[in-house]
């Protein structure tokens, strides 16, 4: 069929006329006049593949049922998408897959957010006229960051797009045909034996329950309610402007008062903010550059904020691990240092402390149980909670953000600029390096502190920055399959970057996996606006003007990349690469 965007088609939907782009499909375009069509296997940033086919409508062309969500108006005579014969067939299509799948909903860890329940619902189902044929399969718990229930995988195909299409990891893929057909691992080995990186872009698109974090929110009850710890917690800047979703707040909304209040009510003995480790980073990374680039080091240097991104390189690119900073996550960086400086200055002993992050990643919870991740003598961060668990913990609570006072984070890991603000979008990490990097090389500030040029969605974005007559040239992506693009680059000696930012997850960590789910592009980019607000009305907006920091080095760290520094912020990565 010939698709000409520049002309324009009418068709009638259930006798209303729209009148949208050639190359529209049904689904769009009933959107456009206030008709959802249900589907199950549709996500609107992923590829279409109709294997639910519950989208079906009647179409008077074609005299037959076809699905919403892949034909196009262009084919179409008129549809209607509410005849008996179209609810007929949802509902059998959906009796067939609950006859598949376990009835557990009370207990599932998708209850009340999955979308296999909420569509059984707005059909009416309210019994099932096949009988259960479902066969139980054993959970996959063989790492530390997520868990695999195929039992009640709908095989929708979504997890694997987001797997090899958006991320290019191949770790899951289709396996068998028709009644045997099923999603799985290469020789069906366990999540770690593969290409895996723990990014969990595959649980925030699927629908149901068959791919989860693990839950670490009941350790933290305990550590919480132990007299003998003191529990410390901080929050990645992602968390602030995503956790309001749940609680009927405008998305973006910017809930960092609430949430540090939240907090405090359940029971966290000091709330400190990662934006403040954050701009730690910067200073040993922005240095780091530096030395790499005077000192003739290996170029271009590549960011280590992100932990699904080091594995990527860990068992993919592992020849090119030299071109990885060797600074920690802001994450980690903050654990050597609540266990170290924190703790010397409260006159806790170390073993006491007890360090949580809540994080918008899943892979973080692979990261801080590194057996590297050990610099202050003992594991730096014990436990990592997502968005969604922190979500769970509040509503056990009986608290919402709504209904809670704004709260300022504890000093002294608590105060941060603007510029570790951005760190959770995608060119938030290069932006606040550049704008430190400059003022340490030329003296004085730049003539504006936002450097649009890294900012956005595209897949790669490029932009030179002239230090004192010397150009410098850096890159910034997200999502492994863009990154991809540049670590070929590198490896074939076609790259001229001195510097590029490297964001696992899409969009950065306000699309990560841990983020409330039905995250979409949208959704991110609402996000990414309420960070650069929290970048605009910061007191500091450049990292190395946090008087906090300053003190840290002054009384503690001496100087960025100090001996010091090294020992507790900075690391090595290994070669895992996968072979097969």
């Amino acid at each position: 069929m010939h698709i000409d965007p520049t002309k324009n088609i009418t068709i009638k939907i259930d006798g209303i006329p729209v009148t949208v782009p050639s190359g529209t499909t049904i689904m769009e375009a009933a959107k456009k006049i206030g008709i959802k069509i249900p589907s199950l296997c549709h996500h609107p940033d992923l590829t279409v593949r109709a294997f639910c086919r519950i989208c079906v409508v009647e179409d008077t062309k074609s005299k037959r049922l076809k699905t919403a969500c892949n034909n196009y108006v262009d084919e179409c005579g008129e549809v209607f998408t509410n005849t008996e014969k179209v609810r007929r067939a949802r509902r059998t299509l959906l009796e067939m897959i609950l006859a598949n799948h376990p009835q557990e909903c009370l207990t599932c860890p998708r209850s009340g957010k999955c979308e296999l329940q909420e569509l059984t619902q707005e059909l009416g189902i309210t019994s099932n006229a096949f009988e259960s044929v479902h066969v139980p399969v054993k959970k996959e718990l063989s790492n530390p960051a997520l868990v695999r229930d195929m039992t009640k995988c709908v095989r929708c195909g979504r997890c694997v797009d987001a797997c090899q299409a958006v991320q290019g990891t191949n770790a899951i893929g289709y396996m068998n045909r028709s009644i045997d057909f099923k999603i799985g691992t290469a020789f069906e080995k366990p999540l770690n034996e593969t290409t895996c990186v723990y990014c969990g872009q595959c649980v925030a698109v699927c629908p149901v329950g068959a791919l989860y974090e693990k839950d670490d929110t009941e350790q933290v009850w305990k550590a919480i309610h132990n007299k003998d710890l003191h529990v410390i917690v901080q929050v990645a800047p992602a968390v602030r402007v995503a956790i309001g979703d749940e609680f009927g707040l405008e998305k973006g909304s910017i809930a960092t008062g609430s949430m540090v209040a939240g907090l405090r009510r359940l029971g966290f003995d000091n709330v400190f903010d990662t934006n403040f480790s954050a701009d730690l980073t910067i200073m040993e990374e922005g240095h780091e550059l530096l030395a790499r680039i005077k000192n003739g080091g290996q170029l271009p240097m590549i960011t280590s904020c992100s932990p699904g991104w080091v594995n990527y390189v860990e068992k993919t690119y592992p020849d090119l691990l030299g071109h990885i900073s060797s600074c920690k996550s802001p994450q980690q960086m903050f654990g050597a240092i609540a266990k170290t400086f924190y703790a010397e200055k409260m006159g806790i002993p170390k073993e006491k402390m007890f360090v949580v992050s809540i994080m918008p990643c899943i892979a973080k919870k692979y990261e801080c149980q590194r057996p590297e991740m050990n610099s202050s003598g003992c594991q730096d961060v014990d436990v990592v909670l997502t968005t969604r668990e922190l979500i769970k913990m509040l509503r056990q609570a009986g608290l919402s953000l709504e209904n809670l006072p704004e709260e300022e984070f504890d000093s002294p890991l608590g105060l941060a600029s603007g510029a570790g603000a951005i760190f959770g979008t995608s060119g938030g990490v290069m932006e606040a390096a550049l704008r430190t990097v400059y003022q340490v090389v030329t003296g004085h500030q730049p003539q504006s502190l936002d450097f649009e040029a890294v900012r956005g969605h595209q897949a790669i974005k490029e932009a030179t920055l002239d230090l004192d007559g010397t150009p410098v040239k850096v890159a910034v992506t997200s999502g492994l399959s863009n990154a991809k693009v540049l670590m070929e680059k590198i490896r074939k000696g076609e790259c001229g970057y001195h510097f590029i930012e490297v964001m696992c997850c899409p969009g950065g960590c306000v699309g990560g996996g841990g983020q409330p789910f039905r995250t979409t592009a949208a959704i991110k980019s609402k996000r990414m606006e309420g960070l650069y607000k929290i970048d605009k009305k910061s007191v500091y907006r450049e990292s190395h003007k946090n008087p906090e920091i300053a003190t840290l080095y002054e009384t503690f760290l001496g100087e960025p990349n100090s001996h010091k520094a090294h020992e507790l912020l900075h690391t090595h990565y290994e070669n895992r690469k996968i072979q097969g």
